[in-house]
């Protein structure tokens, strides 16, 4: 029953928020999160707004520099932001980019073809929540400076400050721990990644990024004539391409641009990577789609012409992908994505043009080049056995809760949970038998199972398909979690929603950790996406006085503890590995969900772990001899 209630809700009651209050209100409405993600999302929301100056022509140099106080300056020898007087706002244009939300040169004006960005409210919303805020426009031979702090509020109105033969637009702000209360510190290497995507997509464009945080100046330039055509070269460098030219491509209809580029290589994974206006469309949509559609066709249709198919055999897109690493990036003057997050697009009329222009580009490409046309499609033909064999093999291992034995019964070492609901069910992947035992002992048996894995599980970097799902370690993974794998996966029939691993705090509970993400990312990336995946943090450090019992997680927070009962006489003990641990310490420490610290695993988690594993553990041993090399330097210490 509702009960009526007298109370004062009226129209004082409805708040309206003014310029940039909404934004610092609702700070994740506009970049997503207040998180390391949504921090570095200002980096590119400025860049894209240079970016979108070299789209249309206007500049070809972009430089980044992390300054030591870690501001960010992100400069373009573009036209310059335009200086005079707004007549909707009676302030300057550049004070009204950077206060208004929809203000800017992207709504069909005829500045801009086409643009990224967050269609007009990128600059107003990094000065919102910026502590503050510098813009400096060269322009008209004269030089312009205006400040901005707490969150978008003018120190001043836009100033003429000197003379320049320069042109462009040079912005630095420094993010409001008051918004960003994670952390306010930039990655280089997060940073490197994106402004080097963005050079391979954008060719003939220079970008340099700059740290000066450190003694020595760290930086690094992009410049890529060949652009997306090179960026598969790149991606490639992790694998062993087949001996075939890159495939490139690009045309114009209906005022919408497309370049494709693709190389095959012997490995049984596919990277698609899908742009619009350089933003990347991670879940595919018309354009992808469109290029799809044409290279199954393609390569079947010259299969058979050439009499390398069987009558009765035909190539499905996963045989066709697997191998294949591929760039589809396009322009389009009026973008539609499906959802606010611009993951996938949606514009219809694209799919048939990218499926008419791969088309052309792939077949003209085999008809000219047949050596390397046989390739390719005895490339296909192998993917098409072993997704025969695979088949076959998954059989033996698919499973589901309601009737675990209509396809194989639950492994025997699985200490499974009693309460059938998966929303409140939970398991653990343990490091080891030992340590198993000791959880299966701790556990709340209503809702925790506990999953004992023996070792290290197969490098699914370096199996054959067929071979990931006859590891039994791996099989036993796969039965456990009830949902299946590859085209037969099904995210419903999962049977917990909580799946933490749980590994010793050393290097090799580091490596387990990395092998087990990357055989999700790689085969059940759905459980990635709906958050399902955790990794559990035990303590590295107990003290003890007396009967008193204190944890620490890190160094830092053992330092505390001692500065906390300093004089007083007690003992500090190591975790070497979870198996050190008895029963109710585990418990209390890394199992209880009222005091355990876990960590909710992303999607762009997975993938660093992946790349990171890829290059270790691929078939690339100069990938591997590189990132060595490079990166030898920062070790410091390695538990052993």
């Amino acid at each position: 029953m509702v009960k009526n209630v007298k109370n004062n809700y009226n129209a004082a009651s409805i708040q309206v928020l003014e310029g940039l209050e909404a934004v610092r209100k609702r700070p994740g409405m506009y970049i997503g999160s207040t998180s390391e993600r949504g921090l570095h999302h200002l980096v590119w929301e400025i860049v894209d707004n240079a970016i979108d100056e070299a789209l249309a022509g206007y500049c070809n140099q972009i430089e980044v520099t992390i300054t030591k106080n870690n501001e960010i300056i992100v400069k373009d020898n573009g036209r310059g932001i335009p200086v005079g007087i707004h007549k909707k706002t009676n302030v300057s244009t550049v004070e009204t980019v950077f206060t208004t939300l929809h203000a800017g040169g992207k709504f069909g004006n005829g500045s801009y073809k086409v643009s990224g960005g967050l269609h007009g409210v990128g600059a107003s919303v990094v000065n919102a929540l910026s502590k503050y805020l510098e813009v400096t426009v060269y322009t008209n031979n004269k030089i312009y400076f205006q400040r901005f702090i707490d969150g978008g509020k003018s120190e001043a109105p836009l100033k003429e400050i000197g003379t320049t033969n320069q042109t462009g637009t040079e912005v630095l702000f420094k993010p409001d721990s008051e918004v960003f209360t994670e952390t306010i510190n930039f990655s280089y290497q997060v940073i490197k990644t994106r402004l080097r995507q963005l050079a391979f997509l954008n060719k003939a464009i220079t970008i340099v990024l700059s740290d000066e945080r450190e003694t020595k100046l760290k930086q690094d330039t992009f410049f890529y004539q060949g652009g997306i055509k090179e960026y598969v070269g790149f991606l490639n460098t992790k694998f062993e391409a087949l001996k075939h030219d890159i495939i490139y491509g690009e045309s114009e209809n209906q005022e919408i641009i497309s370049e494709i580029a693709l190389q095959y290589n012997d490995s049984e994974e596919s990277q698609i990577l899908s742009f619009c206006n350089n933003i990347n469309t991670p879940e595919g949509g018309t354009h992808e789609d469109g290029f799809r559609l044409a290279l199954t066709r393609e390569l079947n249709n010259y299969a058979r012409e050439h009499k390398m198919l069987k009558t009765d055999e035909s190539f499905l897109a996963d045989d066709v992908k697997e191998g294949l690493v591929a760039i589809i990036s396009i322009r389009h003057p009026n973008p539609q994505y499906e959802g606010q997050t611009k993951t996938k697009l949606g514009n219809s009329e694209v799919r048939k043009i990218l499926s008419n222009v791969s088309g052309k580009i792939l077949n003209q490409f085999l008809l000219e080049n047949p050596s390397e046309a046989k390739i390719i499609i005895n490339k296909v033909i192998l993917s098409l056995s072993a997704r025969l064999a695979a088949k076959k093999a998954r059989e033996t291992v698919i499973t589901n809760r309601k009737n675990p034995l209509q396809f194989s019964v639950l492994p025997g070492k699985l200490a499974d949970c009693s309460v059938r609901n998966p929303q409140e069910a939970e398991i653990f992947l343990v490091e080891g038998d030992s340590a198993g035992g000791t959880a299966k002992l701790g556990r709340r048996r209503d809702f925790q199972a506990i999953l004992p894995l023996k070792g290290k599980i197969l490098n699914v970097e370096k199996a054959y398909f067929t071979k990931v799902f006859a590891d039994q370690e791996v099989k036993n993974l796969i039965i456990s979690l009830g949902c299946g794998i590859g085209s037969e996966f099904n995210i419903e029939k999962i049977r917990y929603h909580k799946v933490i691993i749980m590994t010793d705090a050393d290097a090799d509970g580091a490596h387990i950790r990395t092998l087990l993400l990357t055989f999700f990312y790689r085969f059940m990336r759905p459980l990635l996406d709906a958050g399902y995946i955790y990794i559990a943090k035990p303590p590295l450090y107990k003290l003890q006085i007396n009967k008193l019992i204190k944890y620490a997680y890190n160094d830092e927070e053992l330092e505390v503890l001692k500065l906390e009962y300093s004089g007083k006489n007690y003992n500090i003990q190591r975790y070497k590995g979870l198996g050190e641990m008895n029963a109710l310490q585990l418990w209390e420490t890394t199992m209880d969900p009222e005091n355990r610290i876990v960590a909710k695993i992303t999607v762009d988690d997975a993938a660093e772990a992946d790349e990171v594993f890829e290059t270790f553990m691929g078939k690339s041993v100069s990938s591997r001899k590189e990132f060595i090399q490079e990166n030898a330097k920062y070790v410091k210490d390695i538990d052993v």
